[in-house]
Formats: C-alpha cells, structure tokens, sequence
C-alpha cells in the first residue's frame, strides 16, 4: 500500500464503517482491514491518518486500531507469517515517541500501550535508545511531554512486578536504573518544589499530582524485584516526601464527587502500596521509617469517610497495616490489648460494613459485585482488606482478636434479632466477620483449607445461616440470602455432609430467586458441591442422593437462564454442566426438552458471541447429553445430529470465529459415535474441511485434525472411493502442518491416520513423496517432538505395509538410506519416544523389522540387527530419556499473540486414545519373544550365534526373560 491521499481515504472509510451498529456493515469493513494488516506501509497510514486527520472520531479510531495491530502482530514467531516488514518496524520505532508526546490524552494513552507492546519484544536489544529519548524529555518542563514519558515508562516497567527471576531480567532493569532512577528522583524532588510553589493554583496541582501518581507507580516497578543501591542510598529523600505526601491536605484537591477517586486519594494509595512493598521485603532497611508510617497511616484511616472514592486508599492502607502486623519483626507494635481492640473498633468493624453504594452494587450492577465477591477481584474492596488484616492478626494474636470480635458478633446478631427489616445489615457484618475470622487458608478449587479452631461453624450455620435459606419467600433479604448461600460455598468441607444434603433443595430452591445475585450464587454453590470428593475420589454426593431432585435441579437451572439478567451467566451454565456429569443415565428422560433449550440459545449467542466462558460449558453441556445418551443407546446420534446441525451450519456459513474450534469438537464426538458408514451429511461437508483459509487459524488446528482423523477412521474407504479427488488435498494440509514446529505433531496424528485407514492403492502414488518431504524436514529443522513422531510414523507404516515395504522405500529414495535412518535416528532415538501406544506402535514396527525383513539378515545391514535389538530392549526397559536439547524452547501455541481463538480443548468431547496394534499384539516384549522363536525356526543357529556375540549381558538377561514368559526357545 503507497503512502497516497487515495489510500488514507479509504482507510478512513473503513474505520469509520467499522464504528457502525449494524453488523452488515462493520463486518466486511473489519475483515477488509484484517485482509491488508500485512500490506507495506500499513501501520504508518495508521500512524498519519491519527497524526493528521480532520476529524477526531477517525484519529481515535486510527490509534486504538494501530494499537491492536502491534499487539497481534509485533512479536515475530517461528512457522508464523511475520506481516509487519522490517522497514515498517524501523520507521514505527523511529516516529511513535515524539507522536505519542505530541497527541492529545486520549491518543497518547493508546500509543503509549503500542510503545509499552513493542518495548517487550525490542527493549533493549532492538530499540537501545528508547529510554535516552524518553529520559531527554524531562528536561523539557513542558508536563504534557512529562506524564506522556511518565505514562509510556510505567506501562514499560510494571511488568517488572510479575516476572520471574532471571539474568536477562536483571540485565535490564540495571540497565534501566543506571539511565532512569537519578533523572526520576531528580524530576521528583522538582515536582514537589513546584507543588509548594504552585500550591494555590488548582490547575497546575492537577498536572503535578498526576506526575507524582506516576512517579509513586515507577517507584513500585522499580523497587519489587530487589532493592536497587541507589534507592537504597537516596531512602531519605524518596520516604521523607512519601511521609509529607500521605499528610498533605490540600482544599484545592479536595473533590466533591463521591464515587470517582481523586488525584489526592490515587497518590496516597500508591505511597500506601509502596511503604508495604518496603515493609514486607526490606524490612531491615525500612525499619528506622516505619513507626512514623504506621503512625501516619493509622491516622489516615481513622479519619477517612466512608464514601467510595477512598475506597482504594483505605483498602491499600489497611493492607499495609496487614503486611506489617504478620512480620514477627512488628509483633510488638501490636501486643497490647487496647492496640488491639482499637484497631478492631475503630478499623475493621467499620469497613466491613454493608454501605449503600454495596447494597446498589448489589441491585444494579449484580455482575461487578459477583466478580468482586465471587472471584477474588474484590483486592481494592474494603472488606477484603479488612479480611486480610483479621488473618494477619490472627496469626500472633488469634485467641484475643477471636474473643474481641466473638462480643461484635453477638452484639449485631442481638441488633438484627430486634427488628430484621430495619437492622438486616448488622447480620451481613456479622457473617461477614465470622467468615473472615474462621479461614486461615482458602483456595477457590476447595474452599476454605484451614479453619479457625475457635469459632463453631456447624453451629453458626445450623442457627444463623439456614433460617434464612429456608424462610418461605426466596425474594426477601436477597443480601442475607447471597450471605448464606456464601456461607456454604466457602465452608463446605467444614460444614457435615448430612447439613449439605439439607442445602441442595434449598438451593435448588434459589435458583428462583430474581435476585441475579442470589440465583448466580445458588448455581455457583451447587456447582461446587457436586465437585467435592469423597472416599476412593468418588463425589462427595451421589446420582442416587440427587435422584428425588433432578427433575425440579434441571427445571430450575434452565428457568434461570431465562430470568433477566441472567441469559448468558456463565455460572448457570456451568452448574448445568456439572449436573449432567453427576446425574448421568439419571438426565436420559430430560435430553430431548434440554437440547432443545441448548440449541435454542447456541443459535441465540452465535449471533455476537460475548461470554467465552458460558460459551464454553454450553458446548460441554452439549458434549455430556451426547455421551451419557448414546453411551445408553447408540441409535440416537441420529437425532442429535437433526438437532444441532442446522445451527452448526449457520455458525460454519457466518464464520462465528469463537465457535468453529468448538463445532468441529462436537461434529467428532457424533461422528465417532457412528459404527459402520459416513452418514452423506458429513461427506458433503469434507471439501469444505480442507480449504486453506480455516487452516490459517492456529485454533482450529487441533479440532480440524481431529475431525479430519473420524473421517478417516469411519469412511476411509468412502474417501477413497467417492473423494479421490481430494486426498491431495488432505495430503496438502498434512505438508502445511509438518512445515510448522508448533503443529508438526498434528501433521504426524493426520498422517498416521491416513497410512492406517486408507487402502493402501489409493495412497500408492503419494507414498514416496511424503517421505522425500518427511527427510527435508529432517534436515531443514530437527527438533525431538519432530523426531518422536517421526519414529511413531514409521513403525506404522512397517506394521502396516511390512518391513520389507519400509526398507524398500528408504532405498528407492537413496541407496543404503534405510541402513542411515536405522543408525542415525531408530537406534539412539528410540528411547525418546513417550505414551503407551506410541512405545508399543514403536516396538512392534522394530521386532518386525528385526524378523520380518530379510536384508536384516545377509546384507551389509546385518551389522545393525543387534544393536537394534539392543535399542529395542532398552525402550522396553529404560527409564524414557525426556532430555530436550537448550535451543529447544518452543512458544507454546496457546502463547501465540493476537485476537485468534485460541484452542480450548473440551474436556467431555474427549477422544478415547486409540491402539492401532491393540487387535494384533497384545504384549510386546512375548510378541517380540515369539517373533525371534519364528525366525530361528526359518534360519537355525543365525540368531543364537549374533546374540551371543555382540548383545550385552543384561539386554541378553532380559531377552531370556521374554522367552521364558512367552514359553518359546531359539534354534
């Protein structure tokens, strides 16, 4: 694409279709921009149509689609088309720091991202003097220019906060302090001079609070992974400016909105989150600043209201009490009573309280407060917090902080005893501190782990929590009900299995509930339980002790699903799933009513696909009716495939990208259950199968090839007789994959599944071909998953077409090749191969090359017959040889960048592994006995005297062994 007005035009006529509602519209204008992402010059239109277009609409567009192109396409990756040119690279790297300094917020925001993208791939190597660029521009004063930089560094550095320990990670950030941490610290000390000059003028505070909440965040990056020197030489200057920072109070600050945190809040949290990064890692270092920190942060907390906006700060200040209350170093701090009690009353009691911006959460944006309550992402909550510091405290203190908090407990239970319509909120603080005094250790596959030995849960429960579940209307108290529900769920494997039996129909019963909330909860608690484990690793609970409640179980939870708000909860539809897998036979009376309500709402969300995970355990659930109904009787395939394959049609036609990985899985799952014929339905879908555009998506590729694999194994002779035509086709998509090192193993499953299925004329013609492309790919890249499955591949072909076959084709390619493959590769590599049915194919392949193979016998190969039964045996006995060579670090596939669906393999569309020897031999090591015992039968004497001469004493030990067990004797 030229650099031309003609094509600046265009695009900007495409981004903005782009932004239309109508799909018919946005549709083929993003898949024409997906169509030239790999064009030349590409990126830099996008950087001049957001640098020089009229209308601002286009140039925001322009930026967050540039954006989103450097975070598909920046990283290079092997077997990966590469679409952005180097040229493109160099001048993008060259122009985006002044264009991103240089643009309004709202596009220096996306930019900076880019910046921060690229950084991860080219910094420093590739782009050495990104941070002398960026350093140079604080001395501009200008702090527009500043907080870009600022901006751009901290979206660089804060990966710094995750990352694991390494030389090259070190390397880097030396690098990075050696250039950034003196100009930070001076621009800092500047920043804070300016705030005292400035500090009557609101606008210019705005622009200095936001550098120093910039400032504080690098410091963080900085400071997690050790405690660099110069930080350490200037702690001075850096916990003295945080101290007077956490103390100031500036009116012109002040903000009187309640919800939105302001400049004030953001920094005092930041310097929060930094005194406890020192505090917990360089305690001894940060020792003679930490009294005046506690001190200044205490006082903080009892003087912050209650409104929202403080919310992170007083949640990262009570976490930095946490972390300081759980070093033994700080133990002292804590010890009297009255600290103790003081901070109960005045800190944690208040903040676990429920306020009415919770309570309109709770009502009206019911899917934030269940990702905050639910999973955990509730870090920047108050009661979260509070929590922490209850464990914290219990850790030196638990006997004390548990009397203290016992006489809150029943001093608000006694509160909501009086008057429960008015004072239901005092029994919610109650639970909540029950739950956070009794778990010491939770995790979100089994609950709570560890339990406080002090506080009766079974009691709690029985008295406080399933009065409320059981009262006669499910609507009312939905807080309290979402509570009790909770409870359950967290204290399951403390609560008795008879109590959680007396659960399951009142839960069923919430499921009810037009609270989203509460009917969220209900399914995410049955879910859990049905998950528990008993003894022998069954589940806790039964088909048979669910059996009087799965017709009202399955009513209730598909009832859900329809109640507003709830079309699409991903918790619904995984405790669907759940139940299906636990019920088992006990759901064959419910499947046609429950396929039909699955399909009903697969059609429904294939239109704009927006919720994976529900999209997910949707396809499970669909995958578990299949299994469970055609385990009990096979002929109802037929009826499934009625039932889904018009929908699955018009998800393949409208190219719902989420959905064909998961389409393809299930099409496997029916097609496997077929016995005899390909059904005509499936053949008149298999050209479409081969075309080269669906192969493109890396998360389609093991779907396909499994698919592609039921083909094979139920029509190959179909195939070959009705589609001749296309199996060039299928051998085109086998040398596409063999060319990749990430889906090299795929192209060997596609293989195998060809040498083993299909008549052998029909593949005659490709045969030699396939191997020539096998050997250059052997020289071209050899990689040990490469070469396992290549010696998987071979010794199919020689259980399938014999050894002689095997050994014939090696040398038509090049004389004396099979003696070379045998040398270089079956001998020393055979020990690399893992899997049970890999080892077995493995074997038999050689016992018949061994025995079945004449040239084995009297040419210039015979010198290779022991040495590869010695090869042979040690496969049998050998410990496998797991060993990857170090340039060997492949990217995962799942790791690939970029919007492509990844493969999200379903766990109950699961393919039974399949033994393509299992028929003909039964135990390797007696067939190979039996083998041996046949050969010395055809040449007596041959195999005794190579044996004896050159195998070693303990291969020869086990051999006899094999003998023995097979009864047989060599001549």
């Amino acid at each position: 694409m030229e650099l031309s007005d003609a094509n600046l035009q265009t695009l900007t006529e495409y981004l903005k279709k782009t932004l239309d509602p109508d799909p018919a519209i946005r549709r083929p204008a993003e898949k024409f921009l997906e169509s030239v992402e790999g064009s030349q010059n590409y990126p830099l239109l996008l950087l001049t149509l957001l640098e020089k277009s009229q209308e601002n609409v286009i140039k925001v567009c322009a930026s967050v689609t540039f954006k989103n192109y450097i975070k598909r396409n920046w990283r290079i990756v092997e077997d990966e088309p590469n679409k952005i040119c180097e040229s493109d690279r160099i001048a993008i790297k060259a122009n985006i720091v002044p264009l991103m300094l240089s643009s309004p917020e709202q596009i220096q925001k996306q930019l900076s991202d880019a910046i921060s993208i690229i950084g991860r791939e080219d910094f420093p190597q590739k782009w050495p003097d990104l941070l002398t660029e960026m350093v140079n521009r604080f001395q501009s004063g200008d702090f527009h220019v500043i907080n870009g930089v600022l901006r751009t560094a901290h979206s660089l550095f804060k990966r710094y906060r995750h990352e694991f320990k390494s030389n090259e990670l070190w390397t880097e950030i030396k690098l990075v302090l050696d250039a950034f941490a003196l100009p930070l610290t001076n621009l800092f000390k500047a920043t804070i001079e300016l705030c005292s000059t400035h500090a009557n003028d609101a606008s210019a505070l705005k622009v200095l609070f936001s550098s120093l909440i910039l400032i504080a965040k690098l410091f963080y990056s900085l400071n997690f992974q050790d405690l660099p020197e110069f930080f350490e030489d200037n702690m001075e200057t850096w916990m003295t400016n945080f101290h007077s920072l956490l103390t100031l109070d500036n009116k012109l600050l002040q903000t009187d909105d309640e919800e939105e945190a302001g400049l004030l809040e953001l920094l005092k949290s930041q310097i929060c989150d930094n005194a406890a990064l020192y505090a917990q890692k360089y305690d001894e270092e940060f020792q003679p600043y930490l009294p005046r920190f506690v001190t200044a942060i205490w006082n903080l907390l009892v003087t912050t209201g209650q409104e929202v906006k403080y919310d992170l700060l007083v949640s990262n200040a009570i976490q930095f009490l946490a972390s300081v209350c759980e070093r033994p170093h700080y133990k002292h701090l804590f010890e009297d009573q009255n600290t103790l009690t003081s901070i109960c009353e005045k800190v944690i009691v208040p903040n676990m309280e429920f306020r009415a911006a919770d309570e309109e959460a709770f009502e009206d944006n019911s899917e934030e407060y269940i990702r905050r309550d639910l999973e955990g992402s509730d870090i920047d909550t108050r009661r979260r917090a509070a929590c922490d510091l209850v464990r914290g405290l219990c850790k030196f203190f638990e006997g004390p902080v548990t009397g203290i908090f016992s006489g809150y407990v029943n001093s608000m239970l006694q509160e909501y005893a009086k008057n429960p319509s008015v004072n239901w909120k005092h029994k919610d603080a109650a639970i909540y501190l029950v739950t956070s005094l009794a778990s010491k250790a939770q995790t979100q596959k089994h609950g709570i782990t560890q339990a406080n030995e002090l506080v009766n849960l079974t009691e709690f429960f029985v008295n406080h929590i399933q009065p409320d579940l059981k009262s006669a209307t499910v609507n009312e108290f939905p807080v309290l009900k979402a509570d009790g529900i909770k409870y359950i769920m967290i204290f399951r494997n403390q609560v008795p299995k008879e109590q959680l039996l007396v659960s399951i129909p009142l839960l069923i019963n919430h499921l009810q509930a037009e609270s989203i909330v509460v009917h969220t909860y209900a399914a995410h608690a049955l879910e859990r339980l049905f998950t528990m484990r008993g003894t022998n690793n069954a589940t806790l609970i039964t088909a048979a002790e669910m059996a009087p409640f799965v017709e009202v179980l399955l009513t209730n939870l598909f009832k859900a699903l329809t109640l507003p708000g709830s079309s699409e909860n991903e918790y619904i539809m995984k405790a669907i799933m759940r139940s299906f897998s636990l019920l088992q036979e006990s759901i064959i009376p419910y499947i046609p009513s429950v396929i039909t309500q699955l399909t009903q709402k697969l059609l429904a969300v294939s239109k704009n696909p927006s919720k994976p995970h529900f999209n997910h355990y949707m396809f499970e659930s669909i995958c578990l009716s299949i299994r469970i109904t055609c385990k009990a009787n096979p002929e109802a395939v037929g009826s499934f495939e009625e039932a889904l394959f018009l929908v699955f049609t018009e998800i393949l036609q409208n190219d719902v990208q989420e959905f064909i990985p998961y389409v393809f899985q299930v099409m496997s799952l029916l097609l496997e259950m077929h016995k005899n014929e390909i059904p005509s339905s499936y053949m008149a879908l298999f050209p479409h199968l081969l075309q080269p555009v669906l192969w493109e998506r890396t998360g389609n590729i093991p779907p396909l090839v499994r698919l592609l694999q039921a083909y094979l194994e139920r029509g190959a002779s179909t195939i070959a007789s009705a589609a001749a035509d296309k199996i060039p086709g299928l051998l085109g998509v086998f040398q596409k994959l063999i060319a990749s090192k990430a889906n090299d193993h795929q192209g060997f499953y596609l293989l195998n599944s060809i040498i083993e299925h299909m008549p052998p004329e029909s593949v005659d013609q490709y045969r030699k071909q396939i191997f020539i492309l096998l050997f250059q790919r052997l020289q071209n890249s050899k990689t040990t998953k490469f070469i396992k499955s290549f010696l998987v591949f071979i010794n199919l072909y020689c259980v399938r077409y014999g050894a002689l076959a095997l050994q014939e084709i090696f040398d038509s390619i090049q004389p004396k090749m099979f003696g070379m493959v045998l040398e270089k590769i079956i001998i020393p590599e055979i020990q690399k191969v893992s899997g049970q049915v890999e080892k077995k194919i493995c074997a038999v392949g050689i016992t018949k090359i061994l025995t079945e193979c004449p040239p084995m016998m009297d040419t210039e190969y015979t010198k290779l017959w022991t040495p590869l039964l010695q090869a042979l045996i040690g496969l049998f006995e050998l410990p496998e040889d797991d060993t990857i060579p170090d340039e060997e670090h492949f990217i995962d596939i799942e790791d690939t960048p970029g919007y492509q669906t990844a493969f999200s393999q379903l766990a109950f569309a699961g393919k039974k592994e399949h033994d393509p020897v299992g028929q003909m031999v039964n135990n390797p090591r007696i067939h190979l006995a039996q083998s041996l015992h046949k050969l010395s039968t055809a040449c007596p004497g041959r195999v005794l005297s190579m044996l004896s001469t050159s195998l070693n004493a303990e291969a020869l030990q086990y051999l006899q062994g094999y003998l023995q067990a097979a009864s047989v004797s060599l001549l």
